[in-house]
């Protein structure tokens, strides 16, 4: 065995209804002032009612910055960043998805009374470098693990992103409260839960960081996601079926953020960037296609995964991983995801400029099971259209 490190959220608090519970654990961590970052669907929703009751009656002030976007752009980051000073709250809270959570992360960092950085400073890996604010992360959606992971994505341009790394970003505590992904659409549900997969998969094969603790977590987040996701998409009230994805979703984070993802996400990027397709269906249209590029190394991997999404016997390990290929196109479909890019708006003149983006996402692409060219890119699109 490699020698390897492994490190996460330093409290997960997994309970239906935790979020009520917010004042409390903010006072414990001696808070007095805090901002929550979230966006303006979960605004406009019921969602943040019990918890701002909640504030009032224990008489501490919270402060909501509720502009963050899909892919937020690093003018956000430094408004929520503004409105975290001018209100001197000294603890953060992100609250919603991925974005809100990323958002959360480094306002946490960049609004600390003694920050020197500016988020330009602290783009790469491990550039972060001073003190952050007390940070708490309640995710309402199964699918980034963002609330377990030490990284946070922005949007520096038209269409381009740029990742922040660093450790000092993973949060005080996670707070897993299901009841709060109770009224999520199907396909968010969908598509969220088929990230968290990816993350798990691409995890399990990584070519730098795998070990023991990241497959531990990858195979169970694989199965609960694979025996609970299909049930969550079609009776979204099933509380149990909720929390497992949940679970499912945070673990797979807890792998990835130590054992990194590769070249799905890479491919899955740009089409965000292009064309705003949300992150977690960027993954799954690319997904298969993917993993039969990876199938010629991985295979061996993918046949250790094959069991937990399928019962169907294999003979060996390639046939191993086209099981497990199709049971997760079985799943895709089962939970009605569109599985061609055209479906998704994408157009056929857009690949090769989709291949090229994709190429700069070598911070992902280094840690595939097999090198990535341009062409492949290309290629992997084109089956995809």
């Amino acid at each position: 065995m490699m020698g390897f490190e492994f490190a996460t959220t330093h409290r997960v608090l997994v309970e239906a209804g935790a979020a009520g519970r917010l004042p409390q654990l903010c006072a414990e961590k001696g808070a007095s002032r805090v901002l929550l970052v979230t966006d303006p669907g979960i605004r406009s929703t019921p969602l943040l009612d019990p918890v701002e009751e909640s504030f009032a009656r224990a008489g501490m002030p919270l402060f909501i910055y509720d502009e963050v976007s899909a892919d937020p752009a690093d003018s956000i980051v430094r408004d929520a960043t503004d409105c975290a000073r001018d209100n001197g709250a000294d603890l953060v809270i992100g609250f919603g998805g991925g974005s809100s959570m990323d958002v959360a992360k480094l306002v946490a960092l960049l609004a600390h009374p003694d920050a020197t950085q500016s988020l330009a400073d602290i783009y790469g890996v491990g550039l972060a470098t001073g003190p952050r604010l007390p940070l708490f992360q309640v995710p309402t959606t199964a699918g980034t693990g963002s609330e377990v992971t030490p990284v946070a994505i922005v949007t520096t341009g038209e269409t381009t992103k740029a990742g922040v790394v660093a450790p000092s970003l993973l949060p005080d505590l996670a707070v897993l409260d299901a009841e709060l992904t109770l009224g999520l659409p199907p396909h968010v549900t969908a598509a969220t839960g088929v990230d968290a997969m990816v993350h798990a998969i691409e995890a399990y094969t990584s070519a730098h960081k795998k070990n023991p603790y990241s497959d531990m977590l990858a195979r169970e987040a694989l199965r609960l996601l694979g025996a609970n996701l299909v049930t969550a998409v079609k009776d979204g009230s099933n509380l149990p079926a909720r929390e497992a994805c949940l679970l499912g979703a945070m673990m797979a984070g807890q792998a990835f953020a130590n054992a990194p993802v590769a070249a799905v996400h890479a491919l899955a990027y740009p089409l965000g960037g292009h064309f705003h397709i949300p992150h977690g269906l960027s993954n799954s249209l690319v997904l298969p296609e993917v993993l039969k590029f990876n199938a010629m190394t991985a295979a061996p991997l993918y046949a250790e995964l094959a069991p937990i999404l399928s019962d169907r016997p294999f003979a060996d390990h390639e046939d191993g991983a086209g099981v497990l290929i199709a049971a997760l196109e079985s799943l895709i479909a089962a939970v009605g995801l569109p599985v061609r890019l055209r479906d998704a708006g994408v157009t056929e003149e857009s690949l090769e400029t989709l291949a090229s983006d994709a190429m700069l996402q070598q911070r992902l692409l280094v840690n595939n099971p097999r090198e990535v060219t341009e062409a492949d890119a290309l290629a992997i699109y084109k089956a995809v259209y």
